[in-house]
């Protein structure tokens, strides 16, 4: 079936962090937006990060001064944009035999502390470990810098509520199966899995952000060769039980040259990686390796007091990152920085090849200044000075007395849980409850039907890992039982066709 055909300025493909900044960001400018993702928003690379907003510390090695003062800046700017999902961390580098020169180390710092001016950062410093402490009794010297932690996932949806509060049109699990160049633009043949319907519709230009598929997308639609070779690159992570006190990560240095995050997660664990491997497979199933989980587990117990096991892990994830090719290097030395390739013929086609989460929104301004000349009368750059949607508020701690103020009823850890996932978006969702018994039924781990039926409504969640692995991070407190009840609950009240 295929409905009524409509017109529009910009399609958007792609529903990770950068196809929903760049929707996010040219909604804000006036123009008639639509957004399609084939399954979930972040359900890809977006989701499988180191959960980082850094300048890249490690690239200064290679040079490439341009791309960490251009992150660094950003860095800034998002810790502003979205406070309630974006916190600063300490970061310390403990010293080995094999670790980089200190001399070296402390230059970089030093240029990592200037290339670009610093609101809410501390510079860093030379540190001292105690004997007492985690790391192994032979570590008696290092380095701190900082940097910031972000829960990637809400990241993307965050920027999606922002272009749907713009006029944007977000359609998840919609796939863009065919496009046909017409007079003005682009005909479009977009795919609903939910419904199983077919729509076709006008755009004036179209936007390719779909990561890891950006290249073979671009070629099954248009039956051209993409204009650059790609190399994926799995990075790939580790959960564990927390294996340090302290709200401060670690950099681990590797002998190959690699260095390796510790971080802090959710209070109870420990995330560690990541991983820089060839990957050649599905990408709708990318997975870790045995060899993999090794690696990331020697060089935690080089460094730390007590081994882990692999019977300590609780939770793996891998990530497919979209490289440009560069011939003759290793994955761990290819450019992080983002390219955007334009075509006008026959008609605006744009693909976005690279980039990381930390230069997301730069990225997507990027993207809407080269599309300039194809909407001659849209608005101008305006998301360097906004808020993400919740992030209105100065403090951390005003907000959660504030919620605690009308909500004392839900309790610290639930307070401190919505804080970090919606900040004040808490007031809208939460409206007049007055006790737990307004939320409505309970699945488990402080979950609520009234949160649920806001991530269905309003977030476009649909399945239970949506909710729990996407939306939030439940996921590692639910057990089998209370994950079958939030499933068939949403099979009710949310029917898939």
């Amino acid at each position: 079936m295929t409905d009524s055909q409509v017109s529009h300025d910009l399609l958007v493909i792609g529903g990770g962090v950068n196809g929903a900044g760049i929707a996010a960001d040219a909604a804000g400018r006036g123009l008639d937006v639509v957004l399609c993702e084939k399954s979930d928003l972040a359900s890809a690379t977006s989701s499988s990060s180191s959960k980082l907003i850094h300048g890249g510390l490690r690239y200064l090695e290679f040079y490439e001064f341009s791309l960490v003062r251009k992150a660094l800046r950003e860095r800034d700017v998002l810790a502003m944009a979205a406070p309630h999902i974006i916190r600063p961390m300490a970061f310390q580098i403990p010293q080995l035999p094999h670790s980089r020169n200190a001399l070296l180390i402390r230059a970089g710092l030093f240029l990592y502390d200037n290339l670009a001016r610093r609101q809410r950062f501390k510079h860093s410093s030379s540190i001292r470990f105690d004997r007492d402490g985690p790391l192994n009794a032979v570590i008696s010297k290092g380095f701190e810098y900082w940097d910031a932690q972000v829960d990637d996932s809400r990241l993307v949806v965050l920027n999606a509520l922002q272009a749907r509060q713009h006029g944007a049109s977000i359609l998840t699990r919609t796939e863009c199966t065919a496009i046909s160049p017409e007079e003005g633009g682009w005909q479009v043949t977009l795919h609903d899995h939910l419904k199983g319907l077919d729509s076709i519709r006008s755009f004036r230009a179209i936007v390719n952000a779909s990561g890891p598929w950006v290249a073979s997308l671009l070629e099954g639609l248009t039956h051209k060769p993409a204009p650059h070779r790609i190399r994926l690159v799995k990075g790939s992570h580790i959960v564990v039980p927390k294996i340090h006190d302290g709200e401060h990560a670690y950099l681990l240095q590797h002998h190959d040259g690699r260095v390796v995050f510790v971080i802090p997660y959710l209070e109870q664990y420990s995330l560690i990686g990541t991983t820089e491997k060839e990957f050649q497979g599905e990408l709708d199933r990318v997975e870790i390796s045995t060899d993999e989980i090794s690696y990331l587990i020697s060089i935690v117990n080089l460094y730390f007091k007590k081994s882990i096991l692999h019977s300590d892990i609780v939770n793996t994830y891998s990530g497919v990152r979209p490289l440009i090719d560069q011939q003759g290097k290793s994955a761990s030395k290819i450019s992080r920085e983002y390219r955007l390739e334009l075509s006008l013929d026959p008609s605006p086609l744009l693909s976005v090849y690279g980039g990381k989460v930390t230069t997301y929104r730069v990225l997507s301004e990027h993207v809407m200044n080269k599309l300039g000349r194809c909407f001659p009368g849209m608005g101008s750059a305006w998301t360097g000075q906004a808020r993400l949607p919740g992030g209105d508020f100065d403090l951390p701690e005003n907000l959660f007395n504030r919620l605690a103020t009308r909500y004392r009823w839900l309790g610290p850890d639930m307070i401190n849980r919505w804080l970090a996932s919606y900040g004040t978006l808490s007031f809208d969702i939460l409206g007049d409850a007055r006790g737990l018994d307004d939320l409505g039924m309970k699945f488990g781990n402080n979950l609520y039907q009234r949160e649920v039926d806001y991530l269905c409504r309003e977030e476009w969640a649909r399945t239970a890992e949506d909710i729990l692995w996407r939306r939030s991070k439940l996921g590692y407190q639910f057990d089998e039982k209370q994950t079958t009840s939030l499933s068939n609950y949403l099979k009710q009240s949310y029917p898939i066709n």
